[in-house]
């Protein structure tokens, strides 16, 4: 088993931030719990859209050993949200291979988000179990063992 301090970065995309920021809450607390060494570095990004590249930056910088990027993308009407979100997913996937630093997405795209009280507070709990996901495949790759 691995002893050394996990360093990962989390990527936060500012649109719906108080859903996003539950990814971190529940990556946060699943780290904990399992125990593992951990420092966890925060950055805020304007939309989902940035992650990518701030993604390859921190990972070409030697910095870090994983990278979580968290975004809630949603139709807005403006533009196709499944367009945004391929292009998020293909954008971190080229960072991580480019990079050679395990990079995770919690990146959702719902088809039917609505700004209600019911689709907010689903989402809110989701994230939260999304980020506790992330944590547990950063520590599988980096080679700890739950």
């Amino acid at each position: 088993m691995t002893t050394k301090t996990l360093k990962i970065a989390f990527i936060k995309a500012r649109w719906h931030a108080d859903i996003v920021d539950q990814a971190l809450v529940g990556f946060q607390q699943d780290m904990v719990s399992s125990g593992v060494p951990h420092e966890i570095t925060a950055f805020d990004v304007p939309g989902a859209f940035e992650m990518p590249l701030l993604a390859k930056k921190l990972g070409k910088s030697g910095d870090y050993d994983a990278i979580v990027a968290a975004a809630l993308v949603v139709d807005g009407g403006i533009y196709r949200h499944d367009f945004v979100a391929q292009a998020v997913v293909t954008g971190l996937m080229d960072a991580q291979m480019q990079t050679d630093v395990p990079t995770f997405s919690v990146s959702l795209t719902p088809h039917h988000f609505q700004p209600s009280e019911a689709h907010h507070a689903f989402f809110l709990e989701h994230f939260v179990k999304k980020g506790a996901e992330a944590a547990h495949a950063v520590r599988m790759i980096a080679g700890f063992v739950d």
